[in-house]
């Protein structure tokens, strides 16, 4: 492209684009699907596989590092000319790297393989994840974007019941007729094919978005101004007052979470005589897929229901108790270790009911404290991105914490891990910032548009990360 080419200042609907529902749909399940892939089947299918507990903390954990660090090369998508290819491309490489994790499975050193091409799935994921984002925007006005949010978390939030209600339930049947190594090899099979089906059909039915830039602006100087445009948000970011506190309530917030969610579903998997409750892969998938997902939903629309009543200072405390009540739960399946599966069921329901409830805190906190001021957006991915390095490191650790105290007492050790961001919450700042003490000024270079005001309203699909 010319130094002197200009870029449209607005989108203009591709000829024969296809109708919004004919794609957002699809596109949002295939955002979630290897999301989920990664960060909660992979964990169930090697505890089935016999890998010890320290093992898959550290190496699921550390494949998380890819939603943590994706803005790093999200320029380099804004600066293609076109998204969809790029939407396209992602979901191919995503699935072909599923689909030879089937086949890892059966060569003599899977886990090394399984790992890096789990790898390979979560960076694709999470490229995608920007990838998608930004073609939605491109290609719908403002109308139309808030018309189609609802179906962006529907099918997002599908892909998790479709992970552990469906694919994890057909595992833990195969598994008891053709053996693990196979089950997981047909489930993952399953996985690349329908990614792969996915890739081909948005292929046809995407529209062709291309980058914009403000009118009559060289493309080559958009460019120049948008380095100096992320340069400038970085800055106003850390300049915030009270941010480096802040960013340490983040990271501690979900300090019990990161680890709860890791062991959990092991001790629900290990034998009793490990100090586990014997489950089946099958239980598992069922009782998360179904009753715990419908329980997740109700404790996310309770939770932003109770924080408008209160505002988040007085909600905060109860928030982050919410947060820590599956610590609870599972400090007290470990002592008790019930028999009766309607036990269990209700106290994983009451688990991401917590989950659900308390999530709304840290979401709230970061775009309603963190992001205020200029560049809402900008700095709400911020915010996010140090709440998944928080989840990350905990959940790296956390194998090795169990290893060495056990079941019950690693539960006890959860529920002390609450204390740090309770104490907090105390001393960070939990009120809307003025533009001064939000980065100094207005935040905006000379020449750029002022930013867009972001509502505090519930997410349409949790950031990378979430609960279960």
């Amino acid at each position: 492209m010319d130094e002197t080419t200009t870029v449209p200042a607005a989108p203009e609907p591709a000829r024969g684009a296809r109708h919004p529902l004919a794609w957002v749909p699809t596109l949002y399940l295939a955002q979630g699907l290897p999301f989920y892939s990664v960060a909660l089947v992979a964990g169930l299918m090697f505890k089935s596989l016999g890998v010890a507990n320290d093992r898959i903390a550290h190496w699921t954990g550390l494949l998380g590092l890819a939603w943590v660090f994706k803005a790093l090369w999200s320029p380099l998508l804004e600066l293609a000319p076109g998204k969809k290819a790029a939407v396209v491309a992602l979901q191919l490489v995503g699935g072909a790297a599923l689909g030879a994790l089937a086949l890892a499975l059966q060569l003599p050193g899977w886990f090394a393989l399984s790992i890096g091409l789990l790898a390979l799935v979560a960076l694709a994921s999470s490229t995608h994840d920007i990838a998608a984002d930004g073609l939605y925007i491109a290609s719908l006005d403002a109308r139309r974007q808030a018309a189609y949010a609802g179906w962006q978390g529907a099918f997002f939030n599908g892909a998790k019941f479709l992970s552990l209600g469906g694919l994890v339930i057909l595992a833990g049947h195969l598994e008891q007729k053709i053996g693990a190594f196979a089950a997981w090899s047909a489930v993952f099979g399953l996985l690349g094919a329908l990614m792969a089906v996915l890739g081909l059909y948005h292929a046809w039915a995407l529209p062709d978005a291309r980058a914009r830039a403000a009118a009559g602006v060289p493309a080559a100087s958009a460019h120049l101004r948008g380095v100096a445009l992320m340069l400038d948000v970085v800055r106003t970011f850390f300049a915030k007052r009270g941010i480096w506190l802040g960013l340490l309530f983040i990271v501690l917030f979900r300090a019990g979470e990161g680890q709860v969610q890791t062991i959990g579903p092991l001790f629900l998997r290990d034998a009793r005589a490990l100090g586990g409750l014997g489950l089946s892969t099958q239980q598992v998938g069922a009782i998360y897929g179904t009753a715990g997902t419908a329980a997740f939903l109700a404790g996310s629309v309770l939770g932003g229901w109770f924080s408008a009543r209160l505002g988040l200072r007085r909600a905060m405390p109860f928030l982050i108790l919410a947060m820590n009540l599956p610590n609870l739960v599972f400090y007290w399946l470990s002592v008790a270790r019930p028999d009766a599966a309607a036990a269990v069921t209700a106290a994983l329901g009451l688990e991401m009911f917590g989950y659900g409830f308390g999530f709304v805190g840290i979401i709230l906190f970061i775009m309603q404290v963190i992001a205020s001021g200029p560049y809402q957006t900008a700095h709400y991915a911020l915010g996010t991105g140090f709440m998944q390095l928080g989840f990350v490191l905990s959940k790296v650790v956390s194998g090795d914490i169990q290893q060495a105290l056990g079941y019950r007492h690693f539960f006890l050790w959860v529920l002390l891990a609450a204390l740090p961001a309770l104490v907090l919450a105390r001393c960070v700042r939990l009120e809307v910032a003025t533009n001064t003490e939000a980065g100094g000024g207005t935040g905006q270079p000379s020449g750029a548009a002022p930013a867009a005001p972001m509502a505090a309203q519930p997410l349409a699909r949790p950031p990378s990360g979430q609960p279960r």
